[in-house]
């Protein structure tokens, strides 16, 4: 029996003659896609796809199918808009990934605030780093990235929308008021994930040394823990300090390049109804704050 999924997706490799093009639309892998089309050909009974060098094209069954397809999709897609539309915000799952210091500062208020303005909508939260929450996205895993970036970070891949949030800017966390990164040249260096040891890279760059990162932790009570216990200094955002100060290191602001936080989203807009409202309330969350 012919299902809608298998449906979309003929459609999609209808529309763009391309598995790959399909996958990227659809937020599937390109072995899903064929997978999909290969079980839509045994239900059938028909071969719709033939492989030409490597490329394809749709056979004429296919094409006939495929015909068929885009006027059921169109028909789905636009009960499912009609439904919303009557429906509202009343029910819903919105799914969520971010970094460790948002989570535990800007989202525990939005996430109260769209309880209260949707107490139907479900609100699924993950914590994870910037590269896998956007991975999670382009799979359709969750439906908001919440990531930070440099000025120097390589740009996202095409597809994904960016909506900014908030600057947060950088601190040098150190034992000792009064330092600067010079100061500290020839100390040891805590450095956190992947993207932040760059950045760290870089700041330190411009004070004219290598940092010598002996020290590796991703936990913000762990960093500064060990700058508090002379073991050696670190930098961190505000965001950060604003989910927890230890007693005993000390600050000194870095004015260049904050980092950049954003909610990001993944496909041809509008985004669901649920994930719009959840943008709004970090929105609205930041601005409070």
């Amino acid at each position: 029996m012919l299902n809608l999924v298998q449906l979309t997706v003929l459609d999609a490799v209808a529309r763009h003659g391309s598995m790959t093009a399909a996958a990227k639309e659809l937020h599937y892998t390109q072995p899903a896609v064929s997978h999909q089309l290969a079980r839509l050909e045994a239900e059938t009974g028909a071969k719709l796809i033939q492989r030409i060098g490597r490329g394809i094209r749709l056979t004429p069954e296919g094409k006939l199918l495929a015909a068929r397809a885009a006027e059921i999709v169109v028909r789905v897609e636009g009960a499912e808009a009609e439904l919303a539309a009557q429906v509202g915000l009343r029910a819903g799952r919105v799914r969520m990934a971010g970094f460790q210091s948002i989570l535990s500062t800007i989202v525990p208020e939005a996430a109260a605030a769209l309880a209260r303005a949707h107490p139907g909508i479900e609100l699924g939260l993950v914590d994870e780093d910037p590269v896998e929450a956007l991975r999670m996205l382009r799979e359709g895993q969750i439906d908001v990235a919440l990531i930070f970036r440099y000025a120097d970070t390589p740009r996202e891949d095409q597809g994904l929308r960016l909506v900014h949030l908030l600057e947060d800017p950088i601190y040098l966390i150190t034992s000792e008021p009064g330092q600067t990164i010079a100061d500290h040249r020839d100390s040891s260096w805590i450095g956190g994930c992947d993207r932040c040891r760059h950045e760290l890279v870089t700041i330190c760059g411009r004070a004219g040394f290598t940092p010598r990162i002996s020290l590796l932790s991703d936990d913000i009570v762990v960093m500064q823990s060990l700058v508090a216990a002379r073991m050696g200094v670190t930098t961190l955002p505000r965001l950060a300090l604003r989910a927890h100060r230890l007693p005993g290191i000390h600050t000194t602001e870095l004015a260049e390049d904050p980092r950049q936080i954003y909610a990001v989203t993944y496909g041809e807009p509008p985004d669901p109804p649920a994930a719009t409202a959840l943008i709004r309330a970090l929105q609205a969350s930041v601005h409070a704050g």
